[in-house]
């Protein structure tokens, strides 16, 4: 296979998909997002750089960076047409779509039978306030966008809650809350590949807070068939090929998926684990060839 990673042309995890694909003797090429063009000539064509992304089998994608709304909507229409003349794109479009966007991400769970937290989006302070308490008057507010838990606040106190609103009123934000569900200060991250869980680990931390990047420590475990069959049925309905999902296990013993992230990092896992998802991610691309 030809493939071409795109939106990372260096770091950690592109080298190592570039030993997994080598080492099974597949082409490794890199491709920035930023320089995306499209061409429209009688059929599609698109190139980063010199590289001709149709002309490859597969594109991995390993990072949509921030810009403005045309500039990601562009870059997401660039794999939805690329799709469309034979390439595939791994995650496709419509799972960064609904990955992406965290309320997108909660309605579709919730739709479609998943466990995930009561939420509210809303566009204005008041509306949010009104919903701060509806889901119990102690919140996780989140960008509607962030991502490693960059951006994120808990919020206890409606006199809090209401300076916060209206600030993010004034940046025309979107408001996304999800009620606070009491635990024990673990959840997990598990590596969904195809329709198995690669990987898992329980990541610990020290407050409400347990992303790895937030100071969360990580441990390896196993997770039961039901928890599994729950990350893979959430990556599933998002329609992702490959995912990060975080499960959180309730005070009460109920398991929620808290979160899909459809262009996971996995360094943390593999470290703690001692599993190549690489090795794994390329055996997946290797069986939908």
């Amino acid at each position: 296979m030809r493939v071409a990673v795109l939106g990372s042309t260096g770091g950690w995890h592109a080298g190592r998909l570039e030993r997994a694909l080598t080492a099974r003797g597949h082409e490794c090429l890199f491709a920035p997002v930023t320089r995306l063009v499209g061409r429209i000539d009688g059929g599609f064509a698109a190139r980063s750089r010199d590289l001709s992304l149709d002309a490859c089998d597969v594109v991995v994608v390993r990072g949509i960076p921030r810009g403005s709304l045309e500039q990601i909507v562009f870059r997401v229409d660039a794999l939805h047409a690329l799709a469309a003349v034979g390439v595939r794109a791994v995650n496709g479009a419509l799972a960064i779509e609904h990955t992406i966007d965290k309320f997108l991400a909660s309605a579709l769970l919730a739709a479609g039978g998943v466990p995930t937290p009561r939420t509210v989006a809303c566009e204005r302070a008041d509306d949010a306030l009104e919903a701060f308490d509806d889901l119990g008057s102690d919140v996780i507010v989140k960008p509607l966008f962030g991502s490693m838990g960059f951006g994120i606040a808990r919020v206890e106190d409606r006199d809090v809650a209401q300076r916060v609103f209206r600030a993010l009123e004034i940046e025309r934000a979107v408001y996304y809350l999800q009620e606070t569900l009491p635990h024990q200060g673990v959840d997990i991250r598990a590596l969904v590949v195809g329709e198995r869980v690669v990987a898992a680990i329980e990541r610990v931390g020290t407050s409400w807070r347990s992303n790895l990047a937030r100071g969360g420590r990580p441990r390896p475990v196993t997770l039961e068939e039901q928890r599994a069959r729950m990350c893979v049925q959430a990556a599933a309905t998002l329609g992702a090929d490959y995912a990060g999902v975080d499960l959180l296990r309730a005070a009460d013993g109920r398991d929620y998926v808290i979160e899909v992230n459809g262009i996971p990092g996995w360094r943390g896992v593999e470290e703690a684990t001692g599993v190549d998802v690489a090795a794994a991610l390329v055996e997946h691309l290797e069986d939908g060839a």
